[in-house]
C-alpha cells in the first residue's frame, strides 16, 4: 500500500515519494525514466492541466541564467524538454538531485537524432536544444569536473 505522496511512474513502474525531492519544489517526472505528466497549465508547480496524459522526454536545454556583472552569459543548469503525446504542448523542467544521469544522457544522444525540423520548431518557440558541443557542460554538471 502506498503512502501519501508516493507515486508509482506508469512508464516504468518505478516508485518514488514526493515528500522526499532532492533539488526542486515541483516535481512531475519520473527519476527513473524521466517521462513526465501532462499538469501544469501555464506555470510550473500549477497543476491546472486538463490534459493529463503522458509527456515524453525529448531533449534537453540550459536555463536561461542571463549575463553577469562583466558581460559574460551565465551557464544555466539543465533542464529537460518534454512534449505531451496528446496534445503536444512542450514545457522544460529542471532536473532534480535525484534523477537518474544515465537516462539524462540518453535522452540527450537520442535527441541528436530529432528532425531538423522539429528543432527548427523549438527554436522558434525560444528553446535551444543542446547538440554535440554542449555534451561536455552536461557530463561536467551531471558527474562533476573529474568524471
Amino acid at each position: 500500500m502506498q503512502k501519501k505522496g508516493d507515486f508509482t511512474c506508469f512508464n516504468c513502474s518505478g516508485s518514488f515519494s514526493f515528500s522526499k525531492l532532492i533539488g526542486t519544489k515541483h516535481r512531475n517526472h519520473c527519476p527513473f525514466c524521466l517521462w513526465s505528466k501532462h499538469v501544469d497549465f501555464k506555470i510550473s508547480g500549477d497543476r491546472k492541466a486538463k490534459c493529463s496524459a503522458e509527456m515524453k522526454p525529448i531533449g534537453l536545454t540550459f536555463k536561461h541564467e542571463g549575463v553577469n556583472k562583466y558581460g559574460k552569459i551565465r551557464q544555466g543548469e539543465i533542464m529537460l524538454i518534454h512534449e505531451c503525446v496528446k496534445c503536444g504542448k512542450i514545457s522544460i523542467n529542471r532536473i532534480a538531485g535525484d534523477d537518474n544521469p544515465k537516462m539524462i544522457l540518453q535522452v540527450f544522444e537520442e535527441s541528436q537524432q530529432l528532425p531538423s525540423e522539429e528543432i527548427s520548431q523549438l527554436e522558434c518557440n525560444g528553446l535551444r536544444v543542446l547538440s554535440g558541443k554542449n555534451k561536455r557542460e552536461i557530463i561536467t554538471q551531471l558527474f562533476g569536473k573529474h568524471f
